[in-house]
């Protein structure tokens, strides 16, 4: 299919026109023009991008760059820092018990995050696109939009209340159930309470991750489609082999983004349980928190950072370059 089309254009090519000599002429008078005299011809749009760019170096860029440098330091606020050079590191990965247990658990919220958000997000964009009527497919995006209006702490005091050991919904439920042996203090149990924290905001709907998912189904040309169910598809078979693999670029990018929100996680612990009970809820944004500033070891805290840096390029890099889509 796709060599003749590769062939037809190809000869399309060969058999164009040259260019006249003056616009020959005009492309190497362009490609001669040095770096300054381009950047003075364009000068107010650099100027109009100018405060972005200063804005990013002051308040991205160089607090990242200075994190890394502050990791190779024994260093405490408002004191001396004593170079170490990769002390920090080893220490992590050595001897830290608290920061190895908090690896383990990000890399459990982080795959729980990935499955929750796609799966329902994905399974509820296809229900919402095989509505028929425009009105109602708008009203359902409304409604799936709306609680991202509500600030991230109110959910999480919300469900800190629902797993409340005396007075919470939870527990009160199961002793109305009468399965009082199934009542337990939830945030409290470390058996329990990072499992509790992965299985809040039930039933895991993102607005945000629906909205991109049901774009990307009705960008699929209808042709394709119609194709299919003339052939006899049914609708497991048009999800399978057609609207799975054509929207494979926006489940990438979900994956992306909620690998990220999952190795920085750091809000709702820190609202829930503080890492606790017994480390059984640390994660490392929490531990590097602690370490900066409840006992002032800056530095480690820093190489803390660094290595959640290193973790998330690696995860994305993978996911973008090793993880292929399909196109149409």
């Amino acid at each position: 299919m796709w060599l003749p089309l590769a062939t037809g254009v190809y000869m399309a090519v060969e058999q164009m026109p040259a260019l006249p000599e003056a616009a020959q002429s005009i492309g190497a008078q362009e490609r001669k023009k040095t770096l300054w005299k381009r950047i003075r011809e364009g000068r107010v749009a650099y100027l109009m991008l100018m405060p972005t760019f200063i804005f990013l170096l002051i308040f991205m860029y160089y607090p990242a760059l200075l994190g890394l440098y502050r990791s190779l330091f024994k260093w405490s606020a408002g004191l001396q820092g004593k170079f170490i050079g990769i002390d920090n590191f080893v220490r992590l990965f050595t001897k830290d018990k608290v920061f190895l247990n908090s690896l383990d658990n990000m890399l459990q919220l982080a795959a729980w995050y990935v499955v929750s958000t796609v799966g329902v997000s994905l399974f509820i964009a296809i229900l919402i696109h095989r509505l028929r009527r425009g009105r109602t497919q708008y009203t359902f995006r409304l409604l799936m939009i709306l609680p991202v209006v509500i600030p991230s702490i109110v959910p999480l005091m919300l469900w800190k209340f629902i797993y409340d050991f005396k007075v919470g919904p939870l527990n009160v439920f199961l002793t109305w159930a009468g399965l009082e042996t199934w009542t337990r203090p939830w945030l409290a149990d470390p058996n329990v309470a990072l499992y509790a924290v992965m299985l809040r905001n039930f039933p895991w709907v993102d607005g945000v991750a629906i909205l991109i998912l049901l774009a990307g189904l009705q960008a699929i040309p209808y042709e394709i489609v119609e194709s299919a169910m003339i052939d006899g598809a049914g609708e497991m078979r048009r999800f399978w082999s057609i609207e799975l693999p054509l929207i494979a670029g926006q489940i990438k990018l979900i994956s992306v983004l909620t690998i990220m929100w999952g190795v920085q996680e750091f809000t709702a612990v820190f609202a829930m349980t503080q890492g606790g009970p017994i480390n059984s809820t640390m994660v490392p944004g929490m531990w590097m928190y602690f370490n900066a500033f409840s006992v002032g070891k800056m530095g480690y805290a820093s190489s803390i950072g660094v290595v959640l840096f290193l973790i998330t390029l690696v995860l994305t890099v993978v996911n973008m370059k090793y993880i292929t889509t399909e196109e149409y």
